[in-house]
């Protein structure tokens, strides 16, 4: 494990890396697609907000982990996914799994379906809930996350809805919260997702299909963004993009789309370890590139003066009013603020914040995500029809 850097000069004051670039919810975010596409397959009411074709079936696919400038930066290794038409979204914040999801399930950002990260406050508990994992029996999914998604949409409007993905998620907490109302269809291999996503959108006159695929978030995971093992995975996410687009029925749309993008930050600083980053803190959320901390009663302005001081210009770190008021979450519905940290401390340059005690998984990860920054925000949009 790389040792952590020093702590930045006392009184060395907030960011100077300039104000933080916000999500472009409502003109270019991921949680415009879902909306659009059902505008697209005929929906009344529904905003088609970036422009989409009006066919009578949609396939989007998801590829975890495949950032826009991660994919301009390898056209080699993805040939095919260089020559489809399209640019950049912005994924909203925090630039994760959890979070993305939960706007292509709702075409809600953040603040609207408040999935607002890996691990966020259960309001009242005094206890965390890991989002990814979803150990916690007593948080009901389709409360927590209580917005219709937008298969169930699609159902109530006469369009078969179905969601191809490991089997392994089937029935998770997450999956209860993003895909319900989907026909869940297990796909163990890419030769299945391909055959799966082909059946389904076949069924019905209308149908909208979504097909996730992790591997390639999970190499760069353990590997980084910048390793040969992710480049050739890569290639495997190329030639499903391809596979996919020759088993298009007639009148198919594919929109493929990723979650976030992803660096390989070589700093670390401890949490568990630095005392100005630990006293005060009740709960210690988010993830290493989007921290969550929650403070102990009275001591809020104090941790944020310490955060700020300590981390210096190498992260944005702002109190949760201030965030929300900058528009990092989009509008927020009833209940959802209080699961937002007290202090959020978003690393913007080569800088992990970990939690050696509390989260001795997270070491070990080269690439990471969640910051505001392009490399981990912007995500692509890449269509081809077949009319």
């Amino acid at each position: 494990m790389t040792a952590p850097p020093e702590p930045a000069p006392r009184g060395a004051g907030r960011s100077e890396a300039g104000p933080p670039p916000v999500p472009r919810y409502g003109a270019g975010a991921l949680a415009d697609l879902p909306f659009s596409v059902l505008g697209a397959l005929g929906v009344p009411g529904m905003p088609d907000t970036l422009g989409l074709p009006q066919l009578p079936r949609a396939c989007v696919l998801i590829i975890d982990g495949l950032g826009w400038e991660q994919l301009r930066a390898r056209p080699g290794h993805a040939p095919y996914l260089a020559s489809l038409a399209g640019g950049p979204l912005t994924a909203g914040f925090p630039a994760t799994t959890v979070t993305s999801l939960g706007s292509l399930a709702t075409g809600l950002p953040p603040g609207g379906h408040g999935l607002l990260g890996v691990q966020v406050a259960v309001p009242g508990t005094g206890r965390l809930l890991n989002c990814l994992r979803w150990h916690d029996d007593t948080v009901d999914p389709a409360e927590f996350q209580p917005a219709p998604t937008i298969y169930e949409l699609a159902a109530a409007n006469g369009i078969a809805a179905s969601y191809v993905a490991h089997g392994s998620y089937r029935g998770s907490g997450l999956s209860r919260a993003t895909a319900r109302g989907a026909d869940y269809r297990a796909a163990g291999g890419l030769g299945q997702l391909v055959g799966q996503a082909g059946r389904a959108l076949r069924a019905g006159d209308r149908s909208l299909v979504t097909v996730y695929h992790a591997d390639l978030d999970s190499t760069g995971h353990r590997f980084g963004v910048r390793s040969d093992d992710w480049a050739h995975q890569l290639r495997f996410v190329d030639l499903l993009a391809r596979e996919l687009t020759e088993a298009l029925p007639a009148g198919t749309a594919l929109y493929v789309t990723a979650d976030h993008g992803m660096v390989d930050p070589s700093e670390r600083i401890d949490a568990d370890a630095v005392p100005g980053l630990r006293d005060g803190v009740a709960l210690l959320g988010g993830d290493a590139r989007a921290r969550y901390v929650y403070t102990e009663p009275g001591a809020h302005a104090d941790v944020l003066a310490s955060w700020r001081d300590i981390l210096g210009d190498r992260a944005w770190v702002r109190s949760r009013d201030e965030a929300v008021a900058e528009g990092w979450f989009g509008p927020l519905a009833a209940g959802m603020i209080e699961r937002i940290g007290d202090v959020i401390a978003v690393p913007h340059g080569d800088l992990a914040i970990v939690a050696s005690h509390r989260e001795p998984w997270l070491d070990g990860m080269v690439g990471m995500h969640g910051s505001l920054i392009p490399a981990e925000q912007l995500v692509p949009l890449l269509r081809v029809t077949n009319p």
